[in-house]
């Protein structure tokens, strides 16, 4: 086993190199500023995404999975607003501003350690982003992991501690954990409903909280779960209130077809059906006309029946019409309890939007004292 380090290149980026195992825990170094959009590999400076990022920095090497690209996401931007809503300023260290509390009880030159607990079962997500975070308030914190993002923790587990300042800790830690947290709920959460509607791939939806999109996405793509459009930019998606503009669901793709060909683009196009009638009408459209289309989305068609089960077979009708000629997605009543029922139908994705619109956050810690963490932890039995 190796761990990873990061030596520089002549153009400011970084490579990995593999060194030898000196501990259990991975070593991360930092530099004054993290790039949210590269991944690094062994002896490759590989860029996050095709499309363009706002705010590009560097990369850390704990990015071992990549968030989404998005062209205007700027992620140091919301890290700095995360902090500064927090801190109430960035200068955190002088005049009045800041953490009161910090300066009124520890001194400005205490170097210390804090150790991350988990204190439940999940998967862990938002290492990476905790790293941005500790490098945006004091770059020479140093962290280290026995875990990567994607991770199972266990309740009671010490999975990685920050060491520097106690001051630069402190005023980290809440932004971390919130971050961290949410990530991981939705990661965990991610992770059951993935492994149990194989084959089926389980997406998340546009119900992300405000401001947070791709963050709430990449804790998707940790759990095991793949994403859906990352906004209306890019992907065509004709729902119900489309089709009833339009006068209907040929005349609504009809005019996504002329509109890509008129302004030359390609991209992804979805429509959406709630009966048979329009699964019908979609696939007659598409044996009559050279078509864009290239997903099918079967909403409300698997039915909640009493006792807790779900009946699935106009969801199975509508899939054996398509018959492979189109991906299908499922959307509607779809929970942990239904989704495997849901996955064994044939259809190629399922969409659930409480992957991340109704989070339950993951209870994770970062504490100096970690015995008497634990001893309460113990005690309230949350460690």
């Amino acid at each position: 086993m190796v761990r990873l380090s990061l030596a520089r290149t002549q153009h400011s980026n970084y490579i990995c190199q593999k060194v030898p195992k000196i501990s259990m825990f991975r070593v991360v170094p930092f530099t004054a500023t993290v790039h949210p959009y590269a991944i690094t590999t062994p002896r490759l400076v590989l860029k996050m995404s095709a499309i363009s990022t706002k705010n590009a920095v560097r990369t850390v090497d704990s990015l071992v999975v990549k968030p989404p690209a998005h062209p205007t996401y700027d992620l140091k931007g919301v890290i700095q607003l995360a902090l500064s809503e927090d801190a109430g300023d960035l200068g955190i260290l002088v005049g009045n501003a800041g953490d009161v509390s910090c300066k009124a009880t520890i001194p400005v030159d205490l170097e210390s350690e804090a150790y991350f607990l988990a204190k439940e079962d999940g998967i862990v997500a938002g290492i990476a982003l905790a790293e941005m975070i500790f490098t945006e308030v004091d770059p020479s914190l140093k962290v280290e992991w026995l875990i990567k993002d994607g991770d199972k923790v266990h309740k009671g587990l010490k999975f990685g501690k920050v060491k520097g300042k106690a001051h630069s800790i402190v005023i980290a830690e809440r932004v971390v954990l919130n971050f961290m947290q949410r990530m991981s709920g939705i990661a965990t959460l991610t992770k059951a409903m993935a492994d149990a509607a194989h084959p089926a791939y389980i997406l998340e939806t546009r119900k992300t909280a405000p401001g947070l999109r791709l963050v709430d996405k990449w804790a998707v793509l940790i759990g095991g779960g793949k994403n859906h459009r990352m906004g209306l930019f890019d992907m065509v998606m004709i729902k119900d209130n489309h089709i009833s503009a339009a006068g209907g669901v040929k005349k609504a793709l009809k005019s996504v077809d002329q509109y890509l060909e008129q302004n030359k683009l390609q991209m992804g196009v979805e429509v959406e059906t709630r009966t048979i009638a329009e699964v019908h009408e979609v696939l007659e459209y598409a044996s009559q006309t050279k078509t864009s289309l290239t997903r099918i989305m079967l909403d409300n068609m698997v039915i909640p029946i009493s006792n807790g089960d779900v009946e699935v077979s106009m969801l199975k009708e509508a899939i054996d019409l398509v018959d492979g000629r189109f991906e299908t997605e499922a959307s509607g009543n779809v929970t942990l309890e239904t989704v495997h029922t849901i996955g064994q139908t044939g259809v190629t994705y399922i969409s659930s939007g409480a992957l991340t619109h109704s989070v339950k956050a993951l209870d994770i810690s970062l504490k100096i004292d970690t015995e008497l963490a634990l001893e309460v932890g113990r005690r309230t039995k949350r460690a």
